[in-house]
């Protein structure tokens, strides 16, 4: 937060440009939330256009003489409904960005700034819509494609992974607060004789590299291998958040924990934790009495990875989630996805290949594009209903649910599970057929015209096709997905 004397420093050196810029912009009067969501947008743009930590947008200045004329414009007194108007705008920028807004007086006349951080991964949206400046002129970033091209070629500059977490460190510094050992012992090597081939083999891993004044441990080194992930404040909000429900909502929680460690060295642990959080029922097979999980564990396995690994890390104020409920777990990460949800069976794509690729080498998620397929198989055999991946505006949530008869599935449930059967069997190099649908839900061949209508519903929602559309036969039918 800045004092009322830098806030005047910086007014004073804005005012002092020949003119509005692609990352400023001076303004009168107030007109509505929604302008302001699209001047913060464009700002954000034109400050990663122009090399600029933030964009600004000053209410109470005129914009052609740059001259002092106040505002009456107080956004912590301006309400859009029953919400203030800064969780009202910053629910609806994304990717979520920092901005602050500060009112004070400059020369005794009311001022109002917006300061908003540029774009760091991708082009800063309002509303769903890109917008930038041109000239004085708010426009939607769209139509100059080739600015749009020229700030998404400026993302590659910066890999969050590679940025400093800490630096000026010393070698004892590096290894106290780093879990070295961890690292060594699930990479399965052995503990090097000397601190020097320990900062080596680290080094070569991108987690520190040596700086003018020391050591500097990146993103990377702290996010995975941290032993206290509070010490380092870059990657302390992505700490992953488990809660516990009583009941089928959010109204009573039972337990909240925040974890402490690296996702690498805490993923067991972390693992572990939320197992002995889920329900259980007890089965007996050939008279033994077995406890059985209520999600398979490898699917948990990979669905949190896979949070930890696709999250967009420039997403503030949010980490990765996870929700236990008495009938589902809700696992959510920042961002939303680089790939539609109806091709995470089959394709695959990381905003942080870095971190993908080490929790890859250290066995804790699996190879590229086959985590979800092995999630949706685990789902199947055991009668779960079908995974639900939800894109909302600032997350992602994959949603695991518990065992429910046919019956009690809704229909978007069961036309979810077909696709995804589908999708599946087309990847096993496989057809899907009405036979396998049947065993995909356990119904008996006497019913079989469930299956059909589970199939017709399926195909009427464009998510499936025969096989071969020209065989008008309705015997033996086999469906592949409609992007095969």
């Amino acid at each position: 937060m800045m004092k009322v004397e830098e806030l005047n420093n910086l007014v004073k050196e804005l005012i002092s440009q020949p003119r509005e810029a692609e990352w400023i912009e001076f303004k009168h009067n107030f007109h509505s939330l929604e302008e302001v969501g699209e001047r913060l947008s464009a700002l954000s743009n034109g400050a990663c256009l122009q090399n600029q930590h933030y964009g600004f947008l000053i209410f109470g200045i005129e914009d052609e003489s740059h001259q002092i004329i106040g505002t009456d414009f107080r956004p912590s007194r301006y309400k859009k409904g029953n919400e203030e108007s800064e969780n009202w705008i910053a629910q609806r920028l994304s990717p979520r960005v920092d901005f602050m807004i500060y009112e004070f007086d400059f020369d005794g006349k009311s001022l109002t700034l917006f300061q908003i951080d540029a774009a760091s991964t991708q082009p800063v949206d309002f509303y769903h819509e890109a917008y930038i400046r041109i000239g004085s002129i708010t426009r939607k970033l769209k139509d100059f494609p080739e600015k749009e091209r020229k700030i998404w070629k400026k993302f590659g500059q910066s890999i969050f992974e590679k940025d400093i977490a800490k630096t000026g460190l010393t070698s004892d510094d590096v290894v106290k607060l780093l879990d070295t050992s961890g690292y060594f012992e699930m990479i399965e090597l052995p503990y090097p004789t000397s601190q020097a081939g320990v900062l080596e083999r680290f080094e070569s891993e991108n987690l520190i590299k040596r700086s003018s004044n020391g050591w500097t441990i990146t993103n990377l080194g702290a996010i995975l291998f941290a032993k206290d992930i509070k010490n380092f404040p870059t990657v302390s909000r992505k700490a992953v958040r488990v809660v516990v429900y009583d009941g089928k909502n959010k109204v009573h929680t039972k337990k909240d924990i925040t974890g402490v460690k690296g996702y690498a060295v805490g993923f067991e642990q972390m693992l572990q934790y939320i197992n002995d959080q889920l329900p259980t029922s007890e089965v007996i097979t050939q008279a033994l009495r077995k406890i059985a999980k209520a999600y398979p564990e490898i699917a948990l396995r990979e669905l949190i990875a896979n949070a930890l690994i696709h999250q967009d890390f420039a997403a503030t104020g949010i980490g990765p989630f996870v929700e236990i409920f008495d009938d589902r777990i809700e696992i959510s990460n920042p961002g939303q996805p680089l790939i539609s949800p109806l091709r995470f069976i089959d394709e695959y794509q990381s905003r942080n290949e870095f971190l993908a690729s080490l929790m890859r080498r250290l066995r804790i998620c699996e190879e590229k594009g086959s985590g979800i397929d092995k999630v949706i198989y685990y789902a199947e055999t055991g009668l779960l209903p079908a995974p639900d991946f939800r894109v909302k505006q600032t997350h992602t949530t994959v949603v695991l649910f518990s065992h429910q008869k046919l019956n009690d599935m809704s229909k978007a449930d069961k036309i979810r599970a077909c696709y995804q059967h589908c999708c599946l069997k087309y990847v096993s190099n496989e057809t899907m057929t009405n036979e396998s649908l049947r065993e995909r839900f356990q119904i008996e061949d006497q019913n079989a015209a469930i299956a059909s209508r589970i199939i017709k519903e399926t195909l009427t929602e464009g998510l499936i096709k025969p096989l071969d559309p020209e065989n008008r036969s309705r015997k033996y039918p086999k469906y592949v997905p409609n992007w095969a």
